[in-house]
Order: C-alpha cells, then sequence, then structure tokens
C-alpha cells in the first residue's frame, strides 16, 4: 500500500519518502505509527509482494490425535493444566474436536480419523520449564513422571499422552 501511495504520488509530482507513506498507510488504519501497526500484527500485505516479504505466519496449533475423551481431559486438563476452550461434534455420536490452551500455547484434540497420526511430536519453545516439571512431578500423575534433559540447544521435558502423542517443552539454552 506505502508503495501505491508513493506512486500515485509521483504521478502527480508529489514526492514523498517511503517512511512517510508507511505513516500514512498506518493513519488509514487507524494506528498510530506504522510500527504499532506491524506489531499488532494489523499490517497489510500486498498481493504482489514478493515472496516473503511482509509475511508473518500466526500461531501454530497442533492437532493431538485421541482416541478416549475422558482420558484424554485427564490428561490434558488435570495433568498438564490446560483450560478447555471449546468443543465441538458435528452431530449426535459424533468424534469430540477440542481446543485447549495455556499459557500461550494452543493444541487441538481430535477423535476423527485421518485429522492426525497416532505417536507424533510437538516441539515448543518456552521459558519456565523447570517450575513446569515441577508442578507436574508434584502432581503425581501414575502415568507419566517427567524429566528434564539437557540438549545442546536447550532444557527439554518430554511429555507423553495416552495416546503415544508427544510434547517436547524446550527453553533454549541461552546464547553466549
Amino acid at each position: 500500500m506505502a508503495r501505491a501511495l508513493r506512486a500515485a504520488l509521483q504521478e502527480r509530482q508529489i514526492a514523498i519518502t517511503h517512511g512517510t507513506a508507511l505513516e500514512i498507510v498506518a493513519a488509514q488504519h487507524g494506528a498510530a505509527s506504522w510500527n504499532v501497526l506491524a506489531a499488532e500484527d494489523r499490517a497489510p500485505v500486498a498481493d504482489d509482494m514478493p515472496v516473503g516479504e511482509g509475511m508473518r505466519f500466526g500461531q501454530t496449533c497442533p492437532i493431538m490425535r485421541i482416541f478416549d475423551e475422558g482420558i484424554a481431559k485427564e490428561f490434558y486438563l488435570d495433568f498438564l493444566g490446560f483450560h478447555l476452550d471449546w468443543e465441538h461434534r458435528y452431530g449426535e455420536n459424533f468424534p469430540l474436536y477440542a481446543q485447549v490452551s495455556r499459557s500461550g500455547l494452543t493444541l487441538h484434540l481430535s477423535g476423527h480419523h485421518g485429522d492426525a497420526t497416532p505417536g507424533s511430536s510437538a516441539f515448543v519453545r518456552m521459558r519456565g520449564v523447570e517450575a513446569f516439571q515441577r508442578e507436574l512431578t508434584a502432581k503425581d500423575y501414575k502415568h507419566n513422571k517427567p524429566g528434564l534433559k539437557d540438549e545442546p540447544y536447550g532444557l527439554v521435558m518430554t511429555v507423553t499422552d495416552p495416546f503415544n502423542n508427544r510434547i517436547h517443552f524446550c527453553q533454549d539454552t541461552p546464547s553466549t
């Protein structure tokens, strides 16, 4: 949009900098500045923009295949401490599709055949992995006793759900 604005003004013999064009675009979107608009993830992306420029991915949301709703809720809600955000079924006697979340991490749980493969893995970067591990250990959940493993890339705690899906919670090693 900033490039189009500059081009349109240039045709009218009005020259502005690219930075000024960005600020005008931000004002058109109700933001105090281009930096605010970009930080709020509302910055427009042109259809003709080169691949990778201006592109930003949103939140990743792994889908975990489940086979028993009660056991899944015991693991994800009671043990891991996630919150049940919502549940969905296409009709009576249909499998569950649900969203659970905690501290910025969102997972989808699906009983639908084909949505995900049992035994999958998700790698989650986080802060506070040691405190999370202490919290889980204190629950003394008989099916899972997660430990910490010091890897070259960070401190990792792996939990395996009752359906053999693994979640690797990793706190990155600080750069030196």
